[in-house]
């Protein structure tokens, strides 16, 4: 074989096993409705959310996405649900404030229903025929990491569901007043310098001095992963953030260098959590 016959060989090798980019799918979500996640919330509010699907017949491994204080759902889609979907993994992005007609809670609280909106959104996809019901993650990011945590938290509001989690993830989430007892592995990733959920919160609820004094041993210990970006403030994935600003009061501000971090390591995280067998 000639050493040009080998580079275009090889070229043509790296094309056809390299991983579909986000940018070459830029097709819009489905939206579609999440029903009540319990019997006894029949009377909430119907919420809608944004589906991708890996091209095939399945079943896939899938994420909820789950958005922050600020809403932008659709945002959240194209920004994180093209990359996941791009991986192999069906993606829901949750809209837990348009339905409801909340425009932001980052100077509030939000709806005690709320809390439900990840097993909404899980039980919508445990009933698709191109998803494994037991291979689904939730996602969330700041308020929606907490959220995410919250789902996942030993004795919370999982209890109340047939259908559970395989994982959970949260981007720069509030740490402080959970016990860090997690029915599933679960990974936190955020910045050194998140001044609006300190990293030190995360590390004390990892480490088991959480606010709540519970400790933990055994394999419960180390369910939970924590990775802290040196020089990350809260948002550091969101690319709008160029350059940084202050809202409410907090610094939020891009960091390349740890969005790209962080989505190694969520890649990482998912293809060992719900990959295909």
């Amino acid at each position: 074989m000639s050493m040009r016959a080998f580079f275009i060989g090889a070229a043509i090798t790296a094309l056809v096993l390299a991983p579909c980019r986000a940018d070459e799918n830029k097709t819009s979500p489905e939206v579609v409705s999440l029903e009540s996640a319990l019997p006894s919330d029949s009377k909430s509010v119907r919420l809608q959310a944004a589906l991708r699907r890996p091209n095939g017949a399945g079943p896939f491994g899938a994420v909820v996405l789950l958005h922050s204080c600020n809403g932008n759902w659709l945002r959240l889609d194209k920004r994180w649900g093209l990359v996941l979907a791009s991986w192999g993994y069906v993606t829901l992005s949750v809209d837990s404030f348009g339905p409801r007609g909340i425009k932001q809670t980052c100077d509030r609280g939000g709806p005690a229903d709320e809390s439900f909106d990840a097993y909404r959104a899980l039980n919508f996809l445990a009933r698709q025929s191109y998803v494994d019901r037991n291979r689904i993650t939730v996602v969330g990011f700041s308020r929606g990491g907490r959220l995410a945590l919250w789902s996942v938290e030993r004795g919370s509001i999982e209890r109340y569901f047939d259908i559970k989690f395989r994982a959970a993830v949260g981007f720069y989430p509030i740490c402080r007043g959970f016990s860090g007892h997690m029915t599933v592995p679960t990974l936190i990733l955020i910045g050194e310098n998140d001044d609006w959920t300190p990293a030190q919160d995360c590390r004390d609820m990892v480490a088991g001095r959480s606010t709540l004094g519970m400790s933990r041993d055994g394999p419960e210990a180390r369910m939970v992963r924590l990775t802290v970006y040196p020089n990350a403030t809260h948002g550091f994935d969101a690319t709008g953030l160029q350059p940084g600003r202050k809202l409410f009061g907090h610094w939020m501000e891009y960091n390349g260098d740890a969005t790209e971090r962080a989505t190694q390591e969520l890649h990482t995280f998912l293809d060992g959590q719900i990959g295909r067998p």
